[in-house]
């Protein structure tokens, strides 16, 4: 097909209708949620094979962390589904506002049902990015409670001509809730936990919470992103709906 303004101009004028923005924002909340949802979802795993090993003899004792952890992961893939979604819509509605910004693709006109779908995206891209602030900080918490094992564990390895001292230095696990007090034994202490640490169970879930924690900070920082397009692009269709350029529905 060809294009009578010179396949330049043509190809230009393509590009000037892509929402950079957005599409950043989208691959950045792909490749977040991508991480924290993959990555979390096998922590998650690993983290009660761990615990059912080396903390806890008796089923009743992490039968309720089990089952928090099941449903965790259930809702990881509500997330992934959702996200993967929003992010669509939200690439959709960049393309949009750019095209009727630059009337690149004919006759597009900034409608009130435009300008009303942009300030709807704004404030669920608000409330998300407020929402996902609690998972991010929730997600630094594993990761805290693995960095204090392998801190300790570091430790007991520096202290090993000293037993005495060695067996002071424990993880006990009902102190992070994720056991009940009465569990047994709960905790493991000087060279047990040291050995603990060098289990490949414990260093592939340490990684996996340090990606599902980095994997939900790159997602933040695409819903900030987003919530820099979404008001860019109302306040696009603003000034194109000021300007008489179409307001009707």
């Amino acid at each position: 097909m060809s294009c009578p303004i010179g396949c330049y101009d043509c190809c230009m004028k393509c590009l000037g209708g892509v929402p950079y923005c957005s599409l950043v924002a989208t691959l950045l909340c792909f490749s977040g949620i991508a991480l924290f949802c993959g990555c979390g979802h096998q922590a998650l795993t690993e983290t009660e094979r761990l615990i059912e090993t080396y903390f806890a003899r008796n089923l009743q004792d992490y039968i309720t962390l089990a089952y928090l952890i099941q449903y965790f992961q259930y809702v990881i893939y509500g997330l992934a589904s959702f996200f993967f979604l929003y992010c669509i819509v939200l690439l959709a509605e960049g393309f949009y506002t750019t095209s009727a910004a630059k009337q690149t693709f004919g006759e597009f006109r900034s409608t009130l049902c435009g300008r009303c779908l942009s300030s709807t995206f704004i404030l669920i891209t608000y409330l998300l990015a407020v929402v996902w602030l609690l998972v991010f900080a929730f997600s630094a918490l594993p990761v805290y409670f693995f960095y204090n094992m392998d801190s300790t564990c570091h430790t007991i390895t520096v202290l090993t001509e000293t037993p005495a001292s060695i067996n002071q230095l424990c993880i006990d696990a009902r102190q992070y809730g994720l056991l009940p007090w009465n569990a047994m034994p709960g905790k493991a202490c000087g060279m047990t936990l040291s050995n603990v640490c060098k289990t490949r169970e414990f260093r592939v879930t340490y990684d996996l919470y340090i990606a599902a924690f980095a994997g939900a900070g790159i997602t933040l920082l695409a819903l900030l992103t987003y919530m820099v397009s979404t008001t860019y692009n109302f306040a696009v269709l603003r000034y194109l709906g000021r300007k008489g350029i179409g307001t009707r529905c």
